[in-house]
């Protein structure tokens, strides 16, 4: 049996929504951030060394129980074991280039990115108070000569390549989608549509679909943190 192991507001969340639109039987094992850190519980770790989620297990036809981290790794794993053909391109075209970059783009290059802005901003917040004019000029300082400019070229980027399309690939949703889901779900929310009307465009087109609106339903209330 396959096993989602879900983090509440996390990225397993669009592994839920994968397997919805795959239609495949799968079971959730729920998991909660603790609530003063925000941090995966320690016992994701008897899973997997790093504690960290999404996760999956699977249990093979022989008998033996497989483990898979990280998105993109599941997210092959599981086009690979229960795809049939579903979801991507044919290798070898064009359009499966297109499909493999985007699939590792949103956690390779855009994810570290917001995630670094949410850091820098928190150690701005929660800062001890005797520092924290100085902790804020740092995360000003590097919001302006870094994180920043870069969240502009690639959000940009990101509009540029959305324009005129409604997927990433083609003209039917992808798992290359569901990948870029989160990261773009999370910059929608901090940035507002204004500025990306393409980008707020997709993340309407996704929260419509019923597979994402059955995923929210079993994997519970879904909040990006910010």
């Amino acid at each position: 049996m396959l096993t989602v192991h879900h983090l509440n507001n996390s990225r397993s969340q669009r592994i839920l929504w994968l397997l919805e639109e795959l239609g495949v039987p799968y079971q959730i094992k729920r998991y909660q951030r603790d609530a003063k850190t925000m941090m995966a519980p320690p016992e994701l770790k008897a899973i997997h060394p790093l504690g960290k989620s999404p996760l999956i297990t699977d249990v093979t036809a022989a008998g033996e129980t497989i483990t898979v981290a990280e998105s993109g790794a599941i997210i092959e794993y599981l086009l690979d074991t229960y795809g049939e053909g579903r979801l991507a391109p044919a290798r070898g075209t064009p359009e499966f280039l297109r499909y493999r970059f985007w699939l590792h783009y949103a956690e390779g290059s855009l994810m570290p990115l917001l995630v670094m802005k949410l850091v820098v901003g928190v150690v701005g917040r929660k800062a001890p108070l005797l520092v924290r004019p100085v902790a804020k000029g740092v995360v000003n300082g590097l919001n302006q000569a870094f994180i920043n400019p870069q969240l502009k070229l690639h959000l940009g980027y990101v509009e540029r390549e959305l324009n005129g399309r409604t997927w990433f690939v083609g003209d039917q949703l992808s798992a290359a989608d569901v990948q870029m889901s989160f990261p773009l779900e999370a910059a929608s929310a901090r940035a507002g549509g204004s500025s990306m009307p393409n980008i707020a465009a997709f993340v309407k087109r996704i929260q419509a679909r019923p597979a994402y609106q059955r995923a929210l339903e079993k994997g519970g209330p879904f909040e990006l943190m910010s």
